[in-house]
């Protein structure tokens, strides 16, 4: 996730850097005058490109943009970042890393844990307005260590930017990055780069086992404990161990005595 300010040129190679490590689905929103405007899809470079035309159009508008790691919901452009806020489209938001259980998605909810929240939870400010202090650090400590930004032009808001949990990200030349995604591999951890988890990006370079100690991703399926597909149920009920068939022994035929 990224966040441009306002009359800052956004680096589209970084944003290729973090497409190409996220490559689920992309968004963008630009604020441009009263009004927002929005572009997702599934293709990095055609994402990218009309986001780079929009925000040229709109320079002095705040931006940002997301490239789509799944970790729930399924992969297609719906559960693509930014997500209006509550449905409407004065507000909308993105989102980096995984969200508490409440939001996560049930049987047959195909929905990303962000649009849930984007829908269904945060709408009805569950920790009071983002306005104060108390909301707001509220809605941080419930993000635990992901990154939630915001965007409005809603007149009930007090700014029309919300950054949760910056010191989490990392600003590098006037742009904020959710993570280190955004630099080329070599560049990202150093000689620790295969002890990074692509669900958190914790860095454990005494993991013992295929899970992530932070989050329990598994780096084997990329899925996050309990669901990772490594594990297959055993079967219950009591083992039956193939047995070998008896051997056949040969047939010995004696010589029969001669006759007298």
């Amino acid at each position: 996730m990224t966040f441009i300010p306002s009359s800052v040129a956004p680096d589209p190679i970084a944003l290729r850097h973090g497409a190409l490590t996220n490559p689920h689905g992309h968004g963008f929103a630009v604020i441009a005058g009263p009004r927002i405007v929005t572009g997702h899809g599934m293709n990095a470079e055609e994402v990218i490109d009309l986001f780079a035309r929009v925000r040229a159009q709109h320079p002095r508008g705040p931006a940002l943009f997301h490239s789509r790691y799944a970790t729930h919901g399924i992969r297609t452009v719906d559960n693509c970042h930014p997500f209006p806020l509550g449905r409407d489209k004065r507000t909308v938001l993105a989102h980096n890393g995984v969200l508490p259980n409440r939001v996560h998605p049930g049987p047959y909810d195909w929905r990303s844990d962000t649009r849930i929240a984007a829908e269904d939870y945060l709408p009805r400010q569950p920790f009071g307005s983002i306005d104060t202090h108390k909301g707001f650090r509220g809605l941080e400590s419930w993000l635990g260590s992901s990154k939630l930004l915001i965007l409005t032009v809603d007149p009930a808001f007090d700014q029309q930017v919300y950054l949760l949990n910056e010191s989490n990200g990392l600003w590098d030349n006037g742009i904020w990055y959710s993570n280190r995604s955004y630099l080329p591999w070599s560049q990202r951890y150093g000689s620790h780069r295969r002890s990074v988890c692509r669900s958190c990006e914790a860095v454990d370079v005494h993991r013992v086992s295929r899970y992530c100690t932070t989050c329990g991703w598994c780096f084997a399926c990329e899925n996050r404990f309990p669901h990772c597909e490594c594990r297959r149920p055993r079967p219950r009920g009591p083992r039956h161990r193939a047995s070998n068939p008896p051997l056949a022994l040969p047939v010995v035929k004696r010589p029969s005595a001669p006759s007298p």
